[in-house]
């Protein structure tokens, strides 16, 4: 098995090792049973007339209860480690990840940039929010017994929390194309204060602040006024909370709702706006669209942004130039 290196390792190697112990066990247990029910009833003559066997009620119930009663006790640990690995933890450092053909391409929440390499900080839970340019990809550690669908269109997350510093295979385990082995790269988890100084070096914006700049460069200021008397809904305060729609449904104001907007303003009009907003789908990349889901985050609720550098005050977006708006919507 690859090295144990994070908090997850080893109860998902321990479950392994059980699910395999009971198959050795049961296979051994049912060939040995053939066997000797070939030897002990075999036909030792012509005309051989069989004893009748009664029933056991209690050996059958015995054979029903115990198996139901294993297969019980596997569901409820796989579903405790389930609901551990897919349950996103509070206040954890998230970064944002793109799988491309072929590469990964990392942002952290100060602005540094890496491609095919991850660098983490030891003893600390980091969230992996991931989406895909191209095709479906999966974010592979072997090390921390960590795997996610990478899909296009969609924002999928995971998250760990390395236990030891090291340098660990990063894999794309999704075929995505003919040079699909080639999609490796490392994972480099580090002590928290050589990752805040490798943090130190570089040239680096925060995503929130390049997504503040984006907002206005694309003139989503112009019609989402801090005030909300522009032409679209207020968008200050609003991450994480339930919008009310024009067909009467909700949705929540998440990361995938953003984005959805940005691509597609029409599929989901805010209650007593109208469709204004063109889409941006060929001119904003992936990574763009993270940079402003990222600023949005750090508008909203303080606990939605918590990881989230702060840019500047929603006020300075007003001084945007006028340019097509880019809402999903404007008032009636």
């Amino acid at each position: 098995m690859p090295e144990q290196a994070s908090k997850f390792a080893l109860e998902v190697d321990l479950f392994y090792i059980a699910l395999w112990l009971m198959t050795i066990f049961f296979t051994v247990g049912i060939v040995a049973a053939i066997f000797l029910f070939m030897v002990k009833y075999r036909r030792r003559h012509d005309g051989e007339i069989p004893e009748q066997i009664e029933g056991a009620m209690t050996l059958e119930i015995l054979w029903s209860v115990i198996p139901f009663i294993m297969a019980l006790g596997i569901f409820a640990w796989g579903a405790k480690i389930y609901h551990e690995m897919y349950t996103e933890p509070k206040e954890a450092l998230e970064i944002f990840v793109t799988g491309k053909q072929w590469m990964w391409r990392a942002q952290h929440p100060d602005g540094q940039r890496e491609i095919n390499t991850l660098h983490i900080p030891v003893g600390r839970r980091v969230k992996l929010t991931m989406t895909s340019e191209d095709v479906l990809h999966a974010y592979f550690i072997p090390a921390f017994r960590t795997k996610a669908d990478v899909v296009p269109g969609r924002y999928t997350t995971t998250w760990f929390e390395a236990t030891k510093p090291g340098t660990y295979h990063l894999f794309c385990a999704e075929y995505c194309g003919t040079q699909h082995s080639g999609m490796i790269g490392t994972v480099t988890a580090m002590e928290p204060g050589e990752y805040e100084s490798w943090l130190g070096g570089g040239t680096k914006e925060p995503p929130a602040v390049a997504g503040e700049k984006l907002f206005s460069s694309l003139a989503c200021s112009t019609c989402h006024q801090a005030d909300g008397k522009g032409r679209g809904p207020k968008l200050v305060e609003l991450y994480g909370k339930e919008v009310k729609l024009n067909n009467g449904s909700t949705v929540t104001f998440d990361d995938t709702y953003i984005r959805e907007s940005v691509l597609d303003p029409g599929a989901k009009i805010v209650e007593n706006y109208q469709l204004i907003m063109p889409s941006f789908r060929g001119q904003v990349s992936e990574e763009q669209i993270a940079q402003i889901i990222a600023y949005l985050k750090s508008i909203g609720p303080k606990d939605a942004g918590a990881t989230a550098a702060k840019p500047a005050a929603p006020a300075a977006v007003k001084s945007a130039a006028a340019k097509p708006a880019a809402v999903p919507s404007a008032k009636k």
